[in-house]
């Protein structure tokens, strides 16, 4: 097929764009500048100049593309500092509302029939209630006020492209990324400071995080692309753990003791309320629907192989985390991503990801200064 990669030049499009080419595509990537052709040639992708927020020339790289299917990653995400998280987001959710729009109306006038997006489930469902939540469980209706726009603008992308009933709109909640070119990736600043002991565990802890590895994810966007199924899907792995589970033994994975743990007040002195809120607030996800959907082998019954560990059992994520390689929660006996029944992760969409999913703990240096509570 003809596939339209928006934002092909992330984290994700480099491991989106090869897969798609290796399985068989045309892949166009629209990029906004000439400064990025280069590096959109060597991923295999023919480069399409354009900027997102302009219309007009959306629709002329997309009709140039002539895609079947158009592939929406954009996002704008740098550091991410909680102090000021709706600064840090500000040019995604523009994204994410007039870069969604333009996409879909370019893809309107051109026929495309299927349209993926990129969501974030990591951040967004509502705080309520248990601690995982599933596609058909609200998002947040009363975010704190940082957060809002970001909340906001996934919800307008949502509904953007699920309203959309000239085309098959997919949404992909990805959950929170590690891997190669992510800001959860070996010698990165974030793991770097739980190394130094400088990224504590706040309050109880109880933020329920879920995450993704940045090659699952690819994976599990290219069998949207190509088995599609309308809808939301969560993309994630198949263990969702509260902080107070999986930060600890990140930090023995990484060769470090074991983090402080610090009162919810010092917590949000540090990082702001939507620290706090992401430290013992977060809901996680489950992945059943997207091992049942888009991209399952026939007759594959979704199951988690981590499910029989114990409660207490040690995040099999943050293990992950360490060694950045992809998930595979067996104990770690395989280096491949088994997922569903021994499938990889090439034939299940059972996994996800996005940068704007990372939370950066560069805020809580503040608490090597200040603050040593064991």
């Amino acid at each position: 097929m003809r596939v339209l990669v928006a934002g092909a030049t992330g984290a994700m499009g480099n491991e989106l764009v090869p897969r798609l080419v290796d399985a068989g595509h045309e892949v166009f990537a629209m990029i906004r500048s000439e400064s990025n052709k280069a590096k959109a040639s060597q991923l295999g992708a023919v480069p399409v100049i354009a900027d997102a927020l302009n219309r007009a020339q959306v629709e002329a790289a997309v009709r140039q593309a002539a895609p079947e299917v158009i592939v929406h990653q954009l996002t704008a995400i740098g550091q991410v500092d909680t102090r000021h998280f709706e600064r840090s987001f500000a040019a995604t959710d523009r994204l994410r509302i007039e870069g969604t729009d333009n996409l879909l109306a370019a893809a309107r006038a051109t026929g495309v029939r299927r349209f993926v997006a990129q969501s974030n489930g990591a951040f967004t469902y509502a705080r309520g209630g248990g601690p995982v939540k599933n596609e058909q469980d609200p998002l947040e209706s009363s975010p704190i006020a940082p957060m809002a726009p970001m909340i906001s603008a996934i919800k307008h992308l949502e509904k953007a492209v699920l309203g959309a009933t000239w085309t098959e709109g997919i949404v992909l909640r990805y959950g929170a990324f590690y891997g190669p070119g992510t800001s959860m990736a070996p010698g990165s600043e974030q793991l770097e400071m739980i190394r130094k002991r400088k990224f504590p565990v706040v309050g109880d802890g109880g933020g329920v995080w879920s995450f993704i590895h940045i090659a699952d994810a690819a994976e599990a966007t290219v069998a949207a692309v190509e088995n599609g199924g309308r809808g939301v899907y969560n993309i994630v792995d198949d263990d969702p753990a509260p902080v107070a589970v999986w930060l600890p033994e990140l930090a023995e994975m990484l060769g470090a003791k074991k983090p402080m743990r610090v009162p919810r007040f010092i917590g949000r002195l540090a990082a702001g309320q939507p620290g706090l809120v992401l430290m013992t607030e977060l809901r996680g996800e489950p992945n059943p629907k997207a091992k049942r959907g888009p991209g399952s082998r026939p007759g594959a019954q979704a199951r988690s192989v981590c499910s029989a560990a114990a409660p207490q059992a040690l995040s099999s994520a943050a293990r992950q985390i360490a060694s950045s390689s992809p998930f595979s929660c067996e104990t770690f006996r395989s280096e491949r991503r088994t997922i569903v029944g021994g499938a990889p992760a090439s034939e299940c969409l059972a996994s996800s990801a996005s940068r704007c999913s990372t939370f950066n703990p560069c805020s809580f240096a503040l608490f090597s200064e200040f603050v040593e509570i064991r």
